[in-house]
């Protein structure tokens, strides 16, 4: 895993062996932030990562000085994972590691975020109740951005305040605003 852009650009980080989650690929990654970097200003957002795993997308956006990031796993080695880049890196305040399951953070979240990006697992089914919590919960601020990535058996079109999907290999993107 390597951060692409910004401060930390270039920096490489290798999971342990059997790391319990997959990351978003380099070539994913670079595409869907070009996507929203030509999109939207991603300077002093509220940014919350769910299922942040490695945490490759929480230091993308960190590099990025986008603001402040909450990445919420639940699995202990990825919190530790985390713990250890935040730890590496210097990096204070802007990074909050939380260990949690999604949907009971999201229940219990009571702070609203300007992008909310989510990747579960692929072959679980809970990407449309993400969405739907967030919407239901009002999470998202006025003007935010969602983005759920999931793989090609996942359609969540059907969805209120879906925008579009975009696809960068075998890896998806849909966008929402509420």
């Amino acid at each position: 895993m390597r951060i692409v852009r910004g401060i930390y650009k270039a920096r490489r980080f290798s999971p342990p062996k059997n790391f319990p989650s997959r990351p978003t690929t380099d070539f994913a990654k670079e595409g869907i932030f070009n996507v929203l970097e030509n999109r939207y200003s991603l300077v002093n957002l509220n940014i919350l990562d769910l299922c942040a795993g490695t945490g490759n997308i929480s230091l993308e956006f960190l590099s990025r000085e986008a603001g402040n990031v909450t990445s919420v796993d639940k699995h202990p080695v990825c919190i530790k994972f985390m713990y250890k880049l935040k730890n590496e890196l210097g990096i204070e305040d802007e990074w909050l590691i939380t260990k949690n399951e999604v949907r009971g953070y999201l229940e219990k979240c009571e702070d609203t975020f300007d992008l909310i990006f989510a990747d579960p697992p692929y072959d679980l089914t809970f990407h449309d109740s993400i969405v739907r919590i967030i919407r239901e919960r009002k999470l998202l601020n006025k003007g935010g951005i969602c983005l759920i990535e999931h793989g090609k058996q996942t359609d969540l079109s059907q969805e209120e305040g879906y925008l579009e999907t975009r696809n960068f290999g075998n890896v998806y993107f849909s966008f929402f605003q509420f």
